[in-house]
């Protein structure tokens, strides 16, 4: 950032009073720039015991595997966004059930949020982020060609879930080679 949103003037990078942390500072009009991470969700749709998966027609990842999700706009709630990023990505109508899991992503600023959801019904198709869409049982599942581990994550807790009778929320952080 070199410029103040708020004047226009230019900012410095600095600690401000009172913080621990490198901000942008207009010193113009006093306004504190902070950057904080962004908000992805998506979702486990699931429709007779098989889950939604839609392949990636943009990038990052494209041609890989990926639960329908995306980064929240201004104005929605979390549910919201899961809903509407569904909608894009496969055209689909779910129902929210609750919360799935947390992932951090620190190295990118992300938190991602992924909630279980019914599908409603199997009159989906491709949107355009997509070329294709499709529901899978567990031994189905592309695993070598997941776009993200917390796509990753949020599977393998699902499927664990499955297994144990138990339910999430599950929390995770991508934590690099470790």
């Amino acid at each position: 950032m070199k410029f103040c949103s708020n004047c226009g003037n230019p900012v410095e990078h600095a600690i401000p009073g009172g913080d621990d942390r490198l901000r942008f500072i207009c010193n113009f009009c006093n306004t504190i720039h902070y950057e904080n991470p962004k908000i992805v969700v998506g979702c486990l749709a699931v429709y007779d015991k098989q889950l939604l998966l839609c392949k990636r027609a943009i990038e990052p990842c494209y041609g890989l595997w990926t639960l329908p999700g995306g980064f929240m706009e201004n104005g929605e709630n979390v549910e919201e966004g899961a809903e509407r990023e569904t909608r894009e990505e496969a055209n689909a109508v779910i129902e929210i059930q609750g919360i799935h899991a947390v992932y951090s992503v620190p190295l990118v600023n992300q938190v991602h949020i992924f909630f279980n959801a019914e599908l409603k019904n199997t009159d989906f198709f491709p949107g355009k982020e997509s070329l294709e869409v499709r529901l899978f049982h567990e031994s189905e599942i592309p695993w070598d060609e997941i776009a993200f581990q917390s796509v990753h994550f949020a599977l393998t807790a699902f499927y664990s879930d499955q297994k144990n009778g138990s339910s999430g929320p599950h929390l995770g952080t991508y934590t690099r080679n470790k």
